[in-house]
């Protein structure tokens, strides 16, 4: 177990010397790095002075990353390096080459830089790929601390809270030249490494040939004494051209108590010493949770600056203006929430889920970053997580419900988390339901009975959030997408990542958030327009999905180019939400919802029943939110559908649907 409560309390007690070198070169980073809103010299770069070498021939280290960063060819593009001397320096068999999991990667960088006579660096550009992304996750899991939030921040002119899809961002990637002093003493290069779990003077200095434990403390203007982080940046001076790093060395294991640090010899050869990173363990955790709790009161401040009431008034704002971001609270953390956690919860080794997932291979790669594995004979699903994910972590661990899936445990691994799920043999609700996802695997169809069963246990998972945990949460991204199916076809909810509890604010008043995260059509005009959150906005969704497992059309379409200067009523015919209310309102309701339904139920579905649904349906997407059902009246109503259903004989069709041939 990598965090140990008793290794937290004692770390607690640590007090870090003073640290002096001779011939210095840089000042070790310590754990400022996650501290976004300081700017601190040593979080900023290495240093470099006039006496210093304007530019140098630098590396860098890398650990494989698959699927996205596992070959030559993508390190090469992430940190601006050629893959032709990334293959040949650590004897690859080609660019294109699959690089196990986890393998330390030299990265040549010939333009190691002095910037502004201040800081060394060598950039490189990013595109940001996903919602989620900050300069925060970026630095310490994309770039895995070979830069900084507080680097990123000063040179980038985007605001780190509100990053988009598509914002291109510079990367300051922290290298060093050596000082007059080291080229005197024959250090030639010097090489950035991440420090991780079980590393120590002896073990960098054997993979890099021996080149010397005192050097290398003195390169940080450390003391064997001192106390490192994992995850943070070291830097190793080379005496010649480094080649490829020496994996027959075996780490040390990660010290279930701390160690007691041996001073290493002063000589040019490696040391015994068990030091770092066995001892600074709980000092990580302890600073990344005072940090994060401090940037969790200051959004949280922001917020509460935020509340209203029901009654706001309407937004004018273009139905196409919606920015899809991150939201500001996403690295917010509860060490008691982590405890817990880690109480409940298996904690998976790395190696583990390799073997589970046959090192995370395309064969078991279910969707996106969600992989199949085998644990001890029974299926599960692993999902790779970037950036802080302990708010899912936190609310999945509290609840325990049959139609929410369940999570088993978690490794956290070089900055990634990863979360073990149960397994969901039949895919997700999306796969079935609509042609632009549907697979052979999926071809067959769902049935009338599954389909309300499958309503019904959404409700009921919706339910038990909003009225039976304490204190309750809302979803806030249900979709079909988010409904798995297990092998009995029974509807499971997943995907808490934008859960958010009803007393995140205190004192019982709406919730108010300026970022807009969800997915076009299932989220309310109120949330669209004004960012209010209120458990009606799980109702909405909640009627969307009704709407699409009666149709079996998407939930939206989105408006094109052309359509994006129209007004806003012609965009929403697109969408689910709006078409579902004309189905049910003025005349021929019979013909509307007949041509409204899905064409793959062939008419095999009770038509008084698929009405009483279509109206609820309705009812839970009404614009204004005062006018929808609680999802406890949803529930009510789709039991008694889901009874009904369940006794419906498809021969008495017929006589059980003329009642809507006259007067409706």
């Amino acid at each position: 177990m990598l965090f140990s409560p008793r290794l937290l309390s004692y770390t607690i007690l640590i007090t870090l010397l003073t640290i002096h070198g001779s011939n210095s070169q840089q000042t070790y980073v310590h754990n400022r790095q996650l501290d976004c809103e300081n700017a601190y010299d040593t979080a900023l770069g290495y240093t470099c002075t006039s006496a210093s070498t304007p530019s140098c021939q630098s590396y860098l280290t890398f650990r494989s990353q698959p699927p996205a960063y596992n070959t030559p060819d993508a390190i090469a593009a992430l940190l601006d390096s050629n893959p032709n001397d990334i293959t040949s320096l650590n004897e690859f068999s080609s660019n294109s080459a699959i690089i196990p999991a986890d393998t330390v990667v030299l990265v040549p960088i010939s333009d190691c830089s002095c910037v502004g006579n201040r800081f060394y660096q060598h950039n490189s550009s990013y595109s940001i790929r996903f919602r989620n992304e900050t300069y925060f996750s970026l630095a310490n899991n994309t770039f895995e601390g070979l830069t900084t939030c507080q680097a990123m921040i000063s040179q980038n002119s985007l605001d780190y809270r509100n990053l988009a899809i598509g914002d291109n961002v510079t990367i300051p990637l922290r290298c060093a030249c050596p000082t007059a002093n080291q080229t005197a003493a024959g250090i030639r290069y010097l090489a950035t490494y991440l420090i991780t779990w079980g590393d120590t003077i002896e073990y960098m200095s054997q993979i890099f040939g021996n080149v010397g434990g005192q050097r290398i403390l003195d390169a940080n203007e450390l003391n064997a004494t001192d106390v490192v982080f994992p995850f943070t940046p070291i830097l190793i001076p080379l005496t010649t051209r480094p080649t490829k790093i020496n994996a027959s060395v075996a780490p040390a294991p990660p010290p279930s108590s701390p160690t007691i640090p041996v001073t290493p010899d002063t000589g040019g050869s490696s040391s015994n010493t068990g030091v770092f990173v066995g001892v600074g363990i709980g000092v990580g955790l302890l600073v990344l949770v005072l940090v994060s709790g401090v940037l969790f009161w200051f959004f949280r401040r922001r917020k509460s600056q935020q509340k209203h009431t029901y009654n706001l008034p309407p937004a004018k704002k273009s139905p196409n203006s919606m920015e899809i971001t991150p939201e500001s609270n996403s690295w917010s953390i509860s060490a008691e929430g982590l405890r817990i956690a880690i109480e409940s919860l298996t904690v998976y080794k790395y190696e583990e889920l390799l073997k589970a997932t046959g090192d995370f291979s395309e064969e078991n790669r279910v969707k996106g970053s969600v992989y199949k594995g085998i644990f001890n004979g029974d299926l599960a699903a692993v999902k790779i997580m970037k950036g802080d994910v302990s708010g899912e972590i936190n609310i999945l661990q509290q609840i325990n419900h049959s139609n929410i899936i369940r999570l088993s445990g978690f490794c956290l691994h070089q900055g990634n988390t990863y979360l073990v799920y149960e397994f969901a043999d039949n895919g997700s609700l999306s796969d079935w339901l609509h042609s632009s996802f549907k697979s052979m695997k999926y071809d067959m169809v769902l049935e009338w009975k599954q389909r309300v069963q499958i309503a019904h246990d959404v409700a009921d998972a919706l339910n038990y959030l909003h009225n039976f945990v304490n204190p309750p949460y809302i979803h806030k991204n249900l979709k079909s997408s988010n409904v798995l199916l297990d092998g009995n076809m029974r509807g499971k909810i997943t995907n808490f990542g934008l859960g958010r509890s009803m007393d995140d604010n205190g004192d019982g008043e709406l919730q108010l958030t300026r970022h807009v995260v969800g997915t076009f059509g299932y989220m309310p005009p109120e949330y669209i327009e004004n960012g209010l959150i209120t458990p009606k906005m799980d109702v909405f969704a909640l009627g969307v999905l009704i709407s699409e497992l009666l149709s079996g059309k998407e939930a939206a379409t989105r408006p094109n180019e052309d359509e994006k200067d129209k007004d806003e009523v012609v965009v929403q015919q697109g969408q689910l939400s709006e078409l579902i209310k004309e189905v049910v309102k003025g005349e021929n309701v019979r013909d509307k919802l007949a041509e409204f339904m899905d064409g793959s139920l062939r008419d095999e579905y009770p038509v008084e029943l698929a009405y009483s649904m279509a109206e609820l349906a309705s009812k839970c997407v009404a614009a204004d939110l005062n006018d929808r059902p609680s999802v406890a009246e949803v529930f009510v109503t789709l039991s008694k559908i889901l009874s009904s259903s369940l006794d419906w004989d498809p021969s008495d069709e017929l006589e059980h649907s003329r009642s809507l041939s006259h007067g409706r």
